[in-house]
C-alpha cells in the first residue's frame, strides 16, 4: 500500500538552511519538475524576500551553493537555479532510490517541510536510515495510507513511540498524582529512563504536530 508522509527535516548543512538561517523571514520552495534525475545536484527554487541584493549576498556565502542562476525577478519573489556543493545534505537520492517522489518541498522553522509519495512503509523507513546515518533529525509530521480516504491513524508516530505513550498512559504516568514513575514504565519496557523519556518526547511532539500544531508556523 502507498503511503503519503510530511516530514519535518533539520541539518545545518541541508540545501540552502545556512540561508534560511541567516535572513530568517525568507521563504523558499523546490519548484516541481515533469522529469527527475536521482543524482542531480541542481534544482530550481522560489524565493519569496524583499531584498534582491541580500539574497544574493547570502547565497554567496551559503557552504551548500556552488552557484546559481537568477530566472526571473519580479516584486519580491525570485527563482533561481542553484547548484548544491558536494558537501550538501540531499534526500532526493534515497527518495528516488525506494521509488518515492518529493510531492511539495518548502522551508519551515530552521528545516524543509517535505511531502512525500512512498511506495510502501518500508520506504519510509529506508529514508529514516538514511537521515540517522548523516544525523539528520527528521520527524514525522503526517503520514497516512492512499487506500484509507486520508485518514490518519498513526498520527506521525513511530511504532515504538505509538507502544511507549500507550504503556506510559496505560500505566498512570500522565495522571495526577502519577501512579507509575518513569523508570517504572522504562523498566516494563526493558529500556533505561533517559532511552524512555527520549521516546516520550519524541512521540508526544509528533503528535501534537500531527494533530493541533501547523509545523509551519515553528520559528
Amino acid at each position: 500500500m502507498s503511503i503519503t508522509a510530511k516530514v519535518h527535516i533539520t541539518h545545518e548543512r541541508l540545501a540552502l538552511v545556512p540561508t534560511l538561517r541567516r535572513l530568517g523571514d525568507v521563504e523558499i520552495r523546490v519548484i516541481t519538475q515533469g522529469t527527475t534525475n536521482p543524482g542531480a545536484t541542481a534544482f530550481p527554487f522560489l524565493f519569496e524576500y524583499p531584498d534582491r541584493a541580500a539574497l544574493e549576498a547570502s547565497l554567496d556565502a551559503d557552504p551548500t551553493v556552488d552557484s546559481y542562476d537568477l530566472i526571473d525577478w519580479t516584486d519580491q519573489t525570485g527563482v533561481y537555479y542553484i547548484e548544491h556543493t558536494s558537501e550538501t545534505k540531499l534526500i532526493s537520492s534515497v527518495v528516488a532510490d525506494v521509488g518515492g517522489f518529493l510531492v511539495k518541498t518548502e522551508t519551515g522553522g530552521n528545516g524543509w517541510n517535505v511531502r512525500l509519495l512512498l511506495p510502501d512503509r518500508s520506504a519510509l523507513n529506508s529514508i529514516w536510515t538514511y537521515a540517522a546515518d548523516n544525523d539528520i533529525d527528521l520527524d514525522i509530521v503526517e503520514l497516512y495510507g492512499n487506500d484509507d480516504s486520508g485518514t490518519d491513524s498513526s498520527y506521525g508516530l513511530t511504532d515504538e513511540q505509538k507502544v511507549a505513550l500507550q504503556t506510559a498512559f496505560e500505566r498512570g504516568f500522565y495522571e495526577e498524582p502519577r501512579d507509575s514513575s518513569l523508570s517504572d514504565v522504562a523498566d516494563e519496557l526493558g529500556l533505561s529512563s533517559t532511552a524512555m523519556s527520549g521516546r516520550l518526547r519524541r512521540g508526544t511532539r509528533n503528535l501534537i504536530a500531527a494533530t493541533i500544531a501547523d509545523i509551519e508556523d515553528e520559528s
